[in-house]
């Protein structure tokens, strides 16, 4: 909540008397002061500022956001806010909410330098995470800030599916830290994640880049799996990491609950990832004991793009045609030639085993031919006019001298 601006043009007969009793520094708007709780109502609370005067605090300056004035009884000590030096009655005009606000955010941002560790309970959930409080002051949990273990798995990241999931955290309690303090703006975020590293310390420095873990899938998505291991770790195998040919389906190549090995690549504070392939032979080390250019090879079309077609040559090494050779006429869609499924003979034009490249061709072998001889007599054009523009300027130099 931001700050209220206190009006301080306070000019009173009260504040001239203040000064004079026995010394004491005049509070002023927007000071802090001391005060003894000598009557609650129904609305109101007075209080005896003492060497001064009473004060009260009334309607809604009694909400207190720090939450510590909620059970008052007469005779304890409180501190309020001076919102006037002297209201309509002559009394000091004070305030709880201003004074709890600055208690509850002085508190937030100890919070936050402390890092310690705190529970907040969660009233509400959007598209982007948890309304959550922290005492009663309200604040927010992202999605990106939740552990794995109540990050929302949702395939092809439907947000309806997600805001369904994260609701059903409502009125639950989260161990979090404090990470993001604005009182100007109001704005308070937490880490649930940040909180589980703490925690987990201990168990993620067992391991580091490199160890191959032993676990099980605990969970599948769309753009790859986690891996559950050691003694509550989680770790997520993206879709490029699952096996060295292109995988389109994680759920074609694992299951929930199967046992597999990882390999660690990558620890960034409780993120974990994790690799089966790094654990697997590359198959394109291989690839030119199986494969040579202008091999005629047989191959299932696996994905088509605007670019071209995956093909499949065989369980382990995928290669790609590109839309210029599909077709010896220009086209604009590569389904105009191919399908998804259909088998074809193809003709190696290329191949990259570092980078995992391998490159076909629909066109028959004389339309290479062709082109390549169009680029020989390209060539020997290009070299005859060199040749002549290489002789005339011969020619003008002779005839300069």
């Amino acid at each position: 909540m931001p700050k209220k601006k206190l009006d301080t043009n306070t000019d009173s007969k009260m504040g001239e008397l203040l000064a004079l009793s026995e010394g004491a520094a005049v509070p002023h708007v927007a000071d802090l002061v001391e005060g003894i709780v000598v009557s609650i109502g129904k609305h109101e609370v007075r209080l005896d500022i003492p060497g001064f005067t009473i004060g009260v605090v009334r309607g809604r300056e009694l909400v207190d956001e720090s939450g510590e004035y909620s059970s008052l009884k007469i005779g304890d000590k409180v501190t309020a806010t001076v919102m006037e030096v002297e209201n309509e009655n002559g009394e000091m005009e004070l305030s709880f909410r201003h004074a709890g606000h600055q208690k509850a955010w002085g508190y937030l941002e100890d919070l936050r330098q402390s890092r310690d560790i705190v529970i907040v309970k969660v009233v509400d959930a959007n598209k982007g995470g948890l309304m959550v409080k922290l005492g009663n002051v309200p604040g927010f949990l992202p999605v990106s800030q939740l552990t794995v273990e109540h990050y929302p798995r949702v395939d092809g990241g439907d947000k309806g599916r997600i805001l369904e999931l994260l609701k059903k955290f409502i009125g639950q309690n989260f161990e979090v830290k404090v990470i993001t303090v604005d009182d100007e703006d109001g704005k308070l975020i937490v880490s649930e994640r940040a909180a589980w590293e703490e925690k987990q310390k201990d168990k993620l420095d067992k391991y580091k880049v490199g160890d191959e873990v032993e676990g099980r899938v605990s969970g599948v998505v769309d753009f790859g799996c986690f891996v559950e291991f050691g003694e509550g770790l989680e770790g997520l195998v993206h879709i490029s990491e699952l096996a060295w040919q292109r995988i389109d389906d994680p759920h074609e190549v694992v299951q929930v609950d199967q046992k597999v090995k990882a390999k660690i690549i990558n620890i960034d504070g409780s993120k974990i990832s994790l690799s089966f392939r790094r654990l697997m032979d590359d198959p394109w080390k291989k690839v030119i004991d199986k494969y040579k250019v202008d091999d005629m090879v047989t191959g299932k079309v696996i994905k088509i793009n605007p670019f071209g077609a995956f093909v499949e040559l065989d369980s382990e090494i995928h290669a790609l045609c590109h839309i210029s050779e599909l077709s010896e006429k220009p086209i604009q869609d590569p389904t105009e030639i191919v399908k998804i499924g259909e088998t074809c003979e193809w003709r190696i034009i290329s191949m990259e085993p570092r980078e995992h490249r391998l490159g076909l061709s629909l066109k028959p072998l004389s339309a290479k031919k062709e082109n390549e001889k169009d680029k020989a007599e390209k060539g020997e054009e290009e070299n005859k006019k060199e040749t002549e523009k290489k002789v005339e300027e011969i020619s003008d130099e002779n005839k300069k001298e």
